[in-house]
């Protein structure tokens, strides 16, 4: 219902800037851009689903292999301690747990191409266990967050990105980043779990919690010693064997539980083509809203009264160059891209702006993209409190972001 309200604000608020530009200022190319960015957006999420249709299908064919190997249940079996606390309403031991581990490793990883097909078969296992097939559950809720918190060790492509920008030390943001991220997922847990009533206190919680800082903090000092050569060599080949370890994980279960490998693969392959074409009507939906409303000017205006506002109470602005990449982030995850990418030519790659930029593009995820993709393919109309929680962790992140980056620069 959330999702409803937002997607028509899109529209109403850009046709009312829209008709004030047109009238008051003249401006007569700003309905004519509008109208472009409905059909250009309605091409980009059909491409965006093509896309991902041989991802989905390969990545759903190598779970259907790991699903008849064993391999999840056994993940759900070690995992259950923890999930049966974060997740109460999922019955211990079921094969999702282990579902939700390889889509949050994936993320972590920063491995996009992989996360998002394994959340995708995570949701629809989860449907299973939904009693009003319309309606989100507490456990599509708290997992949804933990995507859209958007907690990554790794964040290659940014660096990638500095790097070819001309920082001086494309590597610098790497520290900031992995601070704001896991901030800002620990806030979407504390958030989704003050909503649906999960005690956080107990020892289990407390010693996952502390075990994921301790493993947070050995990458910082790890990666520390390391120059930017190093560390991307190191991040980009860690990523990528684990990847293909697990690949070869799953043969070889299949293989020992005297799976037929291939027509496993070809099964679960099957439901990834199936899945791209559901979720085609979702994202054009959303990808639409959000054209129309940058394309009206309306993220402009919301951006120059934002640093009106701060100036007048007195504070330092310095930050509100970076803004719109971080309010693009929730809507957005290529606008954002194209916002750091912008905030890095116009200030520098190694301006306080240009690492802000980048801070904000790795702190959260693209909040609504996930609502869309993830319960557009399992038919989800009400959403409950998923965007408000969402929304609060994406927050959190860009708090911990710009007072990380006024300490770290």
């Amino acid at each position: 219902m959330v999702l409803n309200y937002i997607w028509i604000a899109f529209f109403l608020i850009a046709f009312v800037i829209a008709t004030v530009r047109l009238v008051f200022m003249g401006d007569t190319e700003v309905f004519p851009a509008i109208m472009n960015s409905t059909f250009e957006t309605s091409k980009a999420a059909f491409k965006i689903s093509l896309g991902l249709t041989g991802v989905l299908s390969l990545w759903l064919g190598i779970m259907k292999i790991g699903e008849k190997g064993g391999v999840i249940n056994v993940v759900a079996r070690v995992l259950s301690p923890v999930f049966t606390r974060l997740f109460p309403d999922i019955p211990k031991g079921h094969p999702v747990t282990g579902s939700i581990f390889m889509n949050v490793a994936a993320n972590m990883l920063g491995l996009d191409n992989a996360a998002t097909p394994l959340g995708l078969k995570a949701m629809e296992q989860l449907q299973e266990l939904n009693p009003k097939k319309d309606t989100a559950t507490n456990p599509m809720i708290m997992f949804l967050v933990l995507n859209t918190s958007g907690l990554t060790l790794i964040p290659v492509s940014i660096m990638v990105y500095r790097a070819q920008m001309g920082a001086a030390q494309p590597t610098d943001i790497f520290v900031p980043i992995l601070l704001a991220t896991f901030f800002s997922t620990l806030a979407g847990i504390i958030f989704t779990s003050l909503y649906q009533r999960i005690n956080l206190i107990n020892r289990t919680m407390l010693l996952t919690l502390g075990g994921m800082s301790a493993v947070v903090a050995a990458i910082i000092w790890g990666f520390a010693q390391m120059d930017k050569v190093q560390m991307n060599v190191v991040s980009n080949s860690v990523a990528n064997i684990l990847l293909m370890l697990i690949i070869v994980m799953f043969i070889l279960a299949g293989m020992r539980k005297k799976v037929n490998v291939y027509d496993a693969f070809i099964e679960g392959a099957k439901d990834g083509f199936n899945t791209a074409v559901r979720i085609i009507p979702y994202l054009v939906a959303i990808l639409v809203g959000i054209g129309v409303f940058r394309a009206s000017g309306a993220m402009d205006m919301l951006v120059d009264g934002i640093k009106w506002t701060v100036a007048s109470l007195g504070g330092n602005t310095d930050f509100v160059g970076a803004l719109p990449t971080a309010l693009m982030k929730p809507l957005s995850g290529s606008g954002a891209r194209g916002m750091m990418v912008d905030a890095m030519t116009t200030y520098g790659a190694d301006s306080f702006v240009g690492r802000l930029s980048c801070i904000f593009q790795g702190s959260t995820d693209t909040t609504f993209y996930i609502l869309a993709v993830y319960f557009g393919s399992v038919g989800i109309r009400y959403t409950r409190h998923a965007v408000a929680c969402g929304l609060l962790a994406d927050l959190a992140g860009v708090i911990a972001a710009i007072a990380i980056c006024y300490m770290f620069f």
